[in-house]
């Protein structure tokens, strides 16, 4: 069946975002024809604010609608630690554990030789220029178990260590609720390596 044009270029358009394929693009797409024009530009409106007025915190490099997020302006946060992350959708993963009370760096994603991301890409200058200015005693480098995230890591606290503050790595290993059987051995071995008394 011919589609009209304009319906194709948003068809188009919706299957470019990360996630949607022709199927779910065609169900928005269709749902955004039967709804009421009010509803379609209260969306289109929504997607043209957030371009407008989101933006990367000065310090942190989260998403933030003022010159510092909402976490970096607290002054009930602990000044003495950062997590550092690789992109802002982590802080919001970290935030939902409601176990972390520091404050956060943004490296803008991880070292990737395969991809032609190296140290110089990623916000690193930024990160040890906070290190100079405060009184930060702990980084936790939170970047993904994958070999860029554990790359990243690698490097970045080779850097940090000869400055006298401590650096930790998030503990990774097997998922609640997870079987022994069904773990590859190298998430088993992490686990190993990670255990803690008890």
């Amino acid at each position: 069946m011919a589609q009209s044009l304009s319906i194709q270029k948003l068809l188009d358009e919706f299957e470019r975002l990360p996630g949607i394929g022709p199927k779910s693009a065609q169900r928005i797409v269709y749902w955004l024809l039967n709804t009421d024009k009010a509803d379609a530009a209260r969306l289109a409106q929504a997607i043209v604010e957030v371009k407008e007025t989101v933006h990367f915190c000065a310090q942190c490099f989260n998403y933030s609608e003022a010159e510092l997020c909402p976490l970096c302006s607290n002054p009930e946060r602990d000044q003495s630690m950062i997590c550092v992350v690789s992109e802002p959708r982590d802080i919001a993963a970290i935030e939902k554990t409601y176990t972390f009370n520091g404050l956060y760096h943004v490296l803008g994603g991880a070292i990737s030789p395969i991809d032609g991301i190296g140290a110089d890409d990623l916000r690193v200058k930024e990160l040890l220029g906070r290190l100079a200015d405060t009184g930060v005693t702990e980084i936790i480098l939170a970047c993904n178990p994958n070999v860029e995230g554990e790359t990243t890591a690698t490097y970045l606290a080779r850097l940090i260590k000869p400055l006298g503050i401590k650096v930790t790595r998030l503990a990774s290993g097997l998922p609640v609720g997870g079987d022994l059987e069904f773990a590859d051995e190298i998430t088993l071995g992490r686990a190993i390596e990670s255990r803690r008394e008890l």
